[in-house]
């Protein structure tokens, strides 16, 4: 894995804030390899829910190409495992496995990309902003979909999907002074359809009040790029190579113009 330093003098650099929406992460991959193209560089990341998924692998040095392997070899149902607990059905340690798999067991701070990881206090309410400590356990708790998976515990919180606080988690970037920002919000476009079965409906609970807080706190993101993703399903791993081109088609003239627009 080798992280190319793209940014030359007068070379736009951005921060990169990347928001969940399940197996529509893929279209995340589209936008690195736009980003990619156009030689614009990333100087910090954030990440909530699949995004904190995609931002930690970019962080630590993986290609938009090595993560495109990674989505399309990646079995969705298989990221978690049954256990018991009164809190939820599954435990999703096999997502932090995954992780560590692929980067080696690391913290967050050690990131040659500044990385920022969302998740939610659920004993709380509160946005928890992790920057710090083990980045699989980090992705696990910014992944954790409540009632589906168990909570992850981190310094004594009970920490659950960053998607309930701040699905595209700009606010991390903006207190950091990155600028300009560009967000990515996966579900803008999404609509939504009959579930079949409780993790569609889920689902479609969990994510069907996000669509009006997330415009409210996206608006002052310097680039907002949101894919058209309203014919994908949330769950259906079949169309990873599609969300990835459409992630790249929607991203690419967007940045484009926008690249253009900072060189004047």
């Amino acid at each position: 894995m080798k992280q190319k330093d793209k940014r030359g003098d007068g070379q736009l650099s951005i921060g990169l804030a990347l928001g969940g929406g399940a197996v529509l992460g893929a279209a995340h991959v589209g936008v690195l390899r736009a980003l990619d193209e156009l030689a614009i560089g990333i100087k910090a990341l954030s990440g909530t829910s699949i995004g904190s998924f995609i931002a930690a692998l970019h962080a630590f040095g993986m290609d938009w190409r090595e993560i495109e392997a990674v989505a399309l070899d990646l079995d969705w149902f298989d990221l978690s495992g049954l256990t018991l607990s009164q809190f939820g059905l599954l435990s999703n340690k096999k997502f932090g496995g995954i992780v560590r798999e692929l980067l080696g067991k690391r913290k967050i701070e050690e990131s040659p990309v500044p990385l920022s990881i969302v998740a939610t206090d659920i004993g709380s309410g509160e946005k928890v902003v992790l920057k710090k400590g083990d980045v699989a356990k980090a992705v696990m708790a910014s992944s954790c979909i409540p009632a589906v998976f168990k909570p992850v515990e981190i310094q004594g919180r009970m920490l659950v999907d960053g998607v309930l606080i701040e699905n595209v988690p700009l606010s991390p970037l903006q207190e950091s002074g990155v600028r300009p920002v560009v967000c990515v919000d996966l579900m803008g476009c999404h609509k939504f359809t009959k579930p079949d079965n409780i993790v569609d409906l889920l689902l479609n609970a969990f994510y069907s009040s996000l669509k009006a807080t997330t415009a409210m706190q996206i608006e002052d993101a310097d680039l907002k790029i949101v894919p058209d993703l309203g014919a994908f399903s949330l769950v259906d791993t079949r169309q990873v190579p599609e969300l990835i081109e459409t992630g790249y088609r929607g991203a690419l003239p967007l940045l484009k113009r926008f690249s253009e627009r900072s060189k004047t």
